[in-house]
């Protein structure tokens, strides 16, 4: 299942539904304003947090976390010791993890566990240039948590890019 996603609209204060392949909307991104440190909800159509990405306040390195029901459901890092620039490992709160590799900056990218695909991301399906694809490969994956995963490490890339 393919989800459509806009990348201009992922500012604090921003609003956004993400739709899925056939124009429905299947998630709403809520960017929360005025708090302290960069926190983004998203939520199915009927309003319900499904995940919450907040940056890390206080991290030796740059690290984003995620969500769910007030309890940690994964860590976000760029890879140390990574032969790839765009490299990134998310743990998540049971231990595994997953990797996220590609041209991040330029959406397209793979997340995957145990080199399985679990999604791939990409501009390629879209003429609009400020809109990607999270296409969620396998049945069983949880897309919230990984539209989440390629929301975080979009941003922790352009953050990156700026301070170069």
């Amino acid at each position: 299942m393919k989800y459509l996603v806009r990348d201009k609209i992922f500012a604090i204060g921003d609003d956004y539904w993400i739709e899925d392949e056939r124009g429905r909307q299947a998630f709403l991104v809520d960017g929360k304003a005025l708090r302290l440190r960069d926190t983004l909800e998203l939520k199915d159509p009927q309003g319900r947090v499904l995940v919450t990405l907040r940056q890390k306040l206080l991290s030796l390195r740059d690290a984003m976390t995620l969500e769910r029901d007030g309890e940690s459901l994964a860590t976000i890092r760029k890879k140390k010791l990574s032969l790839l620039r765009n490299h990134y490992r998310v743990t998540l709160a049971d231990g595994t993890e997953l990797d996220v590799s590609g041209r991040i900056l330029d959406r397209e990218f793979a997340i995957e566990y145990d080199g399985e695909l679990l999604a791939h991301v990409s501009r390629k399906w879209f003429r609009m240039r400020e809109t990607y694809a999270v296409n969620v490969i396998r049945d069983d994956a949880d897309p919230s948590l990984l539209i989440a995963v390629a929301v975080c490490v979009i941003r922790m890339a352009e953050k990156e890019h700026e301070e170069d």
